[in-house]
């Protein structure tokens, strides 16, 4: 199983964490207890890893098409007003990642960076009604060939505490290729021109660069 890079220093930290533990339950309750601590921080160790595993996938590349961004589960379709970078009416479509989801994320299109924004935040549930807007976040904008923008936003959650973007305002952005990374899951939210063509549906479970978010209208390919 691949890891991928995000998680090397947390691994190796619980890693002898855990390890120092069982040293301690040795010390002082007899090795006897050992036949039982081993397996549980063994599985507590397995948990902490599989977070971290990048899944190997096909790179699907179609340039009137919206891929998902993430794994998980679709939460949200509804008409909203973004008001931090686009300022008018887009289709919202927000992917939760629970801890067992893979929890890179991927460039849903190609295009310009066209906009990229940290913010420091709160800790709401995922699916809070305003978590998008008050927890841990990262905004990115890319702007496709014909005109159009897609904008996107990495959601830290309850247990996530750690939004990883490698967006650049200015870089070239290919579809389906990593743009970070959120540590321990939460959410994506996906802003959509009003024309464009949603193909998921609420609760349907998703697979990023794989399952088709939405098609851009005729014209925009």
């Amino acid at each position: 199983m691949k890891l991928h890079r995000e998680g090397t220093t947390i691994m190796i930290t619980i890693f002898i964490g855990l390890a120092v533990l069982n040293l301690v339950m040795n010390y002082f309750f007899g090795g006897s207890i050992l036949a039982v601590s081993i397996p549980v921080t063994l599985i507590m160790f397995f948990l902490v890893v599989q977070f971290f595993r990048v899944p190997k996938r096909e790179l699907l590349i179609d340039e009137s098409t919206v891929y998902c961004p993430a794994d998980g589960k679709v939460v949200v379709i509804e008409e909203t007003l973004e008001t931090e970078y686009l300022n008018d009416k887009r289709i919202q479509v927000s992917i939760f990642m629970s801890p067992l989801n893979v929890h890179i994320n991927w460039f849903p299109i190609s295009g310009i960076v066209s906009y990229a924004k940290y913010h420091a935040g709160k800790y709401l549930v995922a699916w809070h009604p305003k978590s998008s807007t008050e927890n841990e976040r990262t905004t990115v904008a890319v702007q496709h060939k014909s005109g159009a923008e897609i904008l996107f936003r990495q959601i830290a959650g309850a247990v996530a505490r750690r939004i990883v973007c490698y967006a650049q305002e200015g870089e070239r952005a290919d579809q389906n290729s990593e743009f970070g990374f959120i540590k321990f899951g939460s959410r994506v939210d996906v802003f959509l021109p009003l024309d464009a063509e949603v193909k998921v549906k609420i609760d349907q479970k998703v697979i990023g660069t794989q399952t088709i978010l939405a098609v851009l209208p005729k014209g925009s390919a």
